[in-house]
């Protein structure tokens, strides 16, 4: 009896500090990309060189096995994800700079309830009504927290459309992501390799477009800046793993501390570092959110 107490404590020790560094890195990455931006770096580069990074990262520490490509592979959902990936990073990116990470970080975490909806309407997929209950909360939460300020008509666009894009992208990749996940004969590592070997394809092909097109300068310094937030992004994938290997049976325990740690640090990241001001309606959002994370998680 003991015995069992002790391992099942040793677990949530891990469980706590993988959570932990996985939420750190999630946030850093929201700060990098603003750091980046107030040093003149140019942002937009940046987050094409973190493909190389976390591609290297998975195959040197994630060791999946290299399978060629055929045409019996599921493209259908690779080459969309492979696409979304890089898109919805460069709104993540428009987001943190027209809303703030605070902002960004509620849309991305309360994208969750999308692929709840689609299981639910298009999987077949049945749990309690009282999910819905989540869901609502967090639509509340997503009209509160994003905001309708003046500060938009400022910027001269409709800048609120850069969080609800990151909502709604961040939705659909994990709907493609837990499909992918249902094709067994393929082993989970080696769709996420390829994925992100797409996924920086069209990353190269932006940067392009930004060179020769919009003829913007090379900025060397998004190197370090892009590769540096690749490391986070990867780390923060691998500690998530590591969280749900550490707690196998619980895996909504895993999920709300993730969601919620985000929220909260990225929160405090936002209004420390930055001095991002919330109004009464962000921050009323800012509490939705968290609400809605556990209803969804714990009902």
């Amino acid at each position: 009896m003991e015995k069992d107490i002790f391992v099942r404590f040793l677990k949530s020790e891990k469980y706590m500090f993988y959570i932990l560094i996985s939420v750190l890195c999630s946030v850093t990455v929201a700060i990098i990309i603003k750091l980046a931006r107030q040093r003149g770096v140019n942002y937009l580069q940046l987050l094409v060189w973190n493909y190389p990074v976390a591609l290297l990262l998975t195959y040197f520490v994630l060791k999946p096995q290299i399978i060629p490509w055929t045409s019996n592979l599921p493209w259908n959902l690779y080459l969309p994800l492979g696409f979304l990936l890089p898109f919805i990073f460069i709104c993540l990116a428009l987001s943190i700079r027209f809303g703030g990470i605070v902002k960004t970080e509620v849309a991305q975490r309360l994208s969750l309830f999308i692929p709840l909806i689609a299981a639910y309407f298009w999987m077949n997929e049945q749990f309690e009504s009282k999910k819905f209950i989540g869901i609502a909360v967090g639509l509340l939460a997503i009209v509160f927290s994003i905001g309708w300020s003046k500060n938009n008509k400022s910027e001269g666009k409709n800048t609120w459309i850069y969080p609800l894009l990151v909502f709604f992208g961040m939705g659909i990749i994990d709907i493609i992501f837990k499909q992918i996940a249902l094709h067994t004969q393929i082993s989970y590592m080696s769709s996420l390799w390829i994925v992100f070997t797409l996924a920086l394809g069209f990353a190269l092909i932006f940067l392009l477009y930004l060179l020769f097109i919009r003829k913007e300068t090379f900025d060397k310094k998004s190197l370090l800046y892009g590769a540096i937030l690749g490391i986070f992004n990867f780390g923060n994938i691998v500690f998530y793993m590591k969280a749900h290997k550490a707690l196998p049976d619980s895996p909504s325990l895993v999920f709300t501390g993730m969601n919620i740690g985000v929220i909260a640090v990225g929160a405090i990241a936002g209004v420390l570092l930055f001095k991002e001001k919330l109004s009464v309606y962000n921050k009323i959002g800012l509490f939705l959110a968290i609400i809605s994370v556990l209803l969804i998680a714990l009902l």
